[in-house]
């Protein structure tokens, strides 16, 4: 029987410029604005009640950076994992191929790149078009199963102004 899963695309958070400061684009860090906005957006996704067993991220500093900021600010801690095809370049098909093969949790958080998270979120959910990610922006994809070839249910897909904005109001009321 197919494990239902929620997945949480992230979009890596600001990162520092493409240059001759950085010549090898995979080594490029977060930024400190960067960081600070997007431990604000973590607040935001926790009043989401966005929940995360386990985490994969592309290699490159960037993602891994934000994977590790992602993981120490909700619940539970859960662990990071690098997944190799979350770096630029790889299909859709082959990330979920290679993401079935490792996950072993239903809430999974994939962190990684544009073009590449926008267009594996189309593939999820049957879009013609990504879907297009601000840098540090998150959307849920609930799917039947890693393995399913049916569309996935788009949940939610939030930009990163708004859910900082959501981190600093008071704790949502649950009815």
């Amino acid at each position: 029987m197919a494990t239902p899963c929620e997945l949480y695309l992230v979009r890596h958070a600001i990162a520092a410029e493409r240059g001759e400061e950085w010549p090898d684009d995979d080594k490029r860090p977060l930024t400190a604005r960067g960081v600070a906005r997007f431990k604000e957006a973590i607040a935001g996704l926790k009043q989401l009640e966005a929940g995360v067993d386990e985490i994969f991220t592309s290699p490159l500093v960037r993602a891994k950076q934000t994977a590790d900021l992602l993981a120490a600010g909700l619940p539970g801690k859960p662990a990071v994992k690098v997944l190799d095809v979350l770096a630029p370049g790889h299909t859709p098909t082959s990330v979920m191929a290679q993401l079935a093969r490792s996950a072993r949790r239903r809430r999974i958080a994939l962190v990684g790149h544009e073009p590449s998270l926008g267009e594996l979120a189309a593939h999820l959910i049957g879009a013609g078009r990504a879907l297009p990610f601000k840098k540090g922006g998150v959307c849920r994809i609930d799917v039947e199963s890693l393995t399913s070839r049916r569309p996935g249910a788009l949940t939610w897909f939030v930009q990163p102004r708004l859910l900082r904005g959501l981190g600093r109001r008071p704790k949502l009321a649950r009815e």
